[in-house]
């Protein structure tokens, strides 16, 4: 049998491994996972949009058990026919495959026959304001103190919409701080200042979007003047 008190790979051997996949998440965000799923492991981890499985790989590495959900929809932007096989490929490639119970679906459709307890949610699935909404009621299978990490917050206007609307309402998403664009949320109930330190991360968001448009203008060199030294959007 083996040892699941142990990650399957360390930071280091998983990202040097998720680095090589194409995808939008860096250093910094890929340890917040690793961190975070490797404090639940061997329990069960929920992701929302996998693409090519960069996030993936770093989730399952940790030694959770990981349940990746994505319909692979072939119009998408980024998609394309072969995506899924791709992920399979890189999953295996790491070593993590065995980790990986890949459901080729859409995060509503998975949660409505799910029944099993998950101790991390990771949502990075479609960045419109009600998919995103919809995508964080998978928090009601976690327990207090357990955690939602949700990607291009603050980055996104479908994202950050949904952020702030939650903010506003929530009784049980307490907001706990970001990495780049990627914000961790606690089960808990938020106190007043907890709402308004979504609020206070609206300057930064404002600068992201100047630099989506700097972009699409082709003025990189003012957005780098911005701090953005990358050809993506912010992330």
């Amino acid at each position: 049998m083996p040892d699941l008190s142990v990650p399957l790979l360390d930071f280091e051997a998983a990202w040097s491994s998720a680095r090589q996949v194409d995808g939008w998440l860096t250093e910094a965000q890929a340890r917040m996972l690793y961190d975070s799923a490797r404090a639940v492991a061997p329990g069960r981890v929920v992701e929302i949009g996998s693409h090519l499985g960069r996030s993936t790989i770093m989730l399952a590495a940790s030694g959770a058990a990981v349940t990746a959900v994505d319909p692979f929809p072939g119009d998408w932007r980024y998609g394309r026919s072969d995506t899924e096989q791709r992920l399979r490929s890189h999953l295996a490639g790491a070593g993590v495959d065995t980790r990986v119970d890949v459901r080729v679906a859409t995060s509503r459709t998975t949660r409505a026959d799910w029944s099993e307890p998950v101790r991390l949610v990771y949502v990075d699935g479609k960045h419109d304001m009600w998919s995103c909404l919809d995508d964080l009621r998978w928090s009601r299978f976690l327990r207090v103190g357990d955690v939602v990490l949700v990607h291009d917050a603050f980055s996104s206007l479908g994202v950050t919409s949904a952020v702030l609307c939650d903010a506003a309402i929530t009784d049980r998403h307490r907001y706990a701080g970001r990495t780049g664009s990627m914000a961790r949320f606690e089960i808990s109930r938020p106190a007043l200042r907890d709402r308004l330190r979504v609020l206070r991360e609206l300057p930064w968001f404002v600068r992201n979007l100047v630099v989506k448009v700097l972009l699409r203008l082709h003025l990189r060199p003012i957005a780098r003047l911005l701090g953005h030294r990358d050809t993506a959007d912010p992330y």
